[in-house]
């Protein structure tokens, strides 16, 4: 039984994620973790599946689904391994999406159909060393030479950049001595091979070890005139866009890493005898289950009323911040109560607790971080009070 109320594709999309993420993506989740690989295996059997399409529209190869059939196939990922939940999630929407939403029909035609077959995996750059939640504080520069733009600088935080074969990058456009803040970046489209492109360091990682993230070093990297994504001086608007759904994609990712705490914390609990009955008998541990059951079912709820609302073509930027921080509170709290149920043995790697509360702590960091979260949300209620002579629409 579930309070969201599904057709028949969805319940499909959903069933088909679940059933592969327990054939091919459980087995292996632990080990891929513990050697932080990367599985180009995994990526080609979700491409044959079509996960890279999932909310691109058919004429470009993809399946033309709706927010909360991704959102829900994408769920069912996370409880498998939270690491191929994050690639699925930044390509799907923040690269697929720009291009979709700002790219012309050239740049369309050229990059979606590969990225929606998962031949191309898309990535996002726009974080930087010096600027993370003040992304606006971005120092990459791009300057204009002929026909052509010159990119320098270093981009930080690029999930599967090494694997990537598109990546959106955020650069200034306005000069050093004239900045125009957010209004002086714009987006490009960049692809490995051009000149001037080189990954650098790939960060040693505490949860989401199958996820290589990476810098990315620009030396005067050449791009062509025809990779600036839509309109020079706009690429910060884009960007801040993308992430309303980019966020919708997290909170089911961390979602995805609570049921799977929840799942392994009840099978545990009923097999674990202590003083001569099973722990899930006694009061204490059943209160942790009842509160962790809770919190998932309010965070999926929460998420796919902001899903509904996108599918609509309402503006969803509060409901998607708060999905983003409920959903991954909800996470860190649950698995920190899943390592607790577990006693020592949540502690080490025999069992798979220890691996969900790493994996759900960069949940509340990346892609706004829980206080950021709280910023816009409180921004949104203030602005959306004032519209409304002080009271809040629902």
């Amino acid at each position: 039984m579930s309070l969201i109320q599904l057709n028949d594709t969805q319940q499909e999309i959903q069933a088909m994620a679940r059933a592969y993420a327990q054939r091919e993506l459980v087995p292996l989740a632990g080990e891929r973790d513990q050697e932080s690989r990367f599985d180009r295996v995994m990526v080609t059997q979700m491409a044959e599946l079509g996960f890279f399409g999932m909310l691109t529209p058919e004429r470009f190869d993809g399946l033309d689904l709706d927010a909360q059939s991704y959102l829900l196939a994408l769920e069912e990922i996370a409880v498998g391994d939270a690491s191929a939940a994050v690639l699925l999630s930044v390509h799907n929407s923040l690269p697929t999406q720009m291009i979709l939403n700002f790219g012309t029909e050239a740049q369309q035609q050229r990059f979606l159909p590969p990225m929606a077959r998962g031949e191309w995996l898309g990535a996002f750059a726009l974080s930087e060393p010096e600027a993370g939640s003040d992304a606006a504080a971005l120092r990459c520069q791009a300057v204009r030479d002929g026909d052509d733009w010159l990119l320098s600088g270093t981009k930080a935080w690029v999930s599967h950049g090494n694997e990537a074969g598109v990546i959106l990058c955020m650069a200034r456009t306005d000069a050093p001595h004239d900045r125009k803040g957010s209004k002086g970046i714009s987006t490009f489209i960049l692809t490995p091979d051009l000149p001037g492109f080189h990954l650098a360091k790939k960060e040693n990682k505490m949860g989401l070890r199958a996820s290589p993230t990476l810098q990315i070093n620009l030396d005067n990297c050449r791009v062509p005139g025809d990779r600036l994504l839509g309109e020079e001086g706009q690429g910060f608007v884009y960007a801040m866009g993308s992430l309303d759904h980019g966020r919708l994609g997290i909170a089911a990712q961390a979602i995805g890493i609570a049921r799977a705490a929840l799942e392994a914390a009840v099978r545990y609990a009923g097999e674990r005898k202590q003083f001569n009955k099973p722990i899930a008998e006694f009061q204490a541990i059943q209160f942790k289950l009842a509160d962790m059951a809770t919190r998932i079912t309010a965070a999926r709820t929460l998420l796919h009323a902001a899903a509904a609302a996108k599918q609509r073509g309402e503006k969803i930027t509060r409901f998607s911040s708060m999905a983003k921080l409920f959903a991954t509170e909800t996470a860190m709290w649950v698995t920190t109560q899943a390592v607790q149920v577990f006693g020592g043995y949540g502690y080490v790697t025999d069992y798979p607790v220890e691996r969900f509360f790493r994996d759900a702590k960069v949940t509340e960091i990346y892609e706004g971080t829980s206080e950021i979260q709280r910023i816009v949300i409180a921004r949104e209620t203030l602005a959306a009070a004032a519209a409304n002579d002080g009271s809040l629409p629902d």
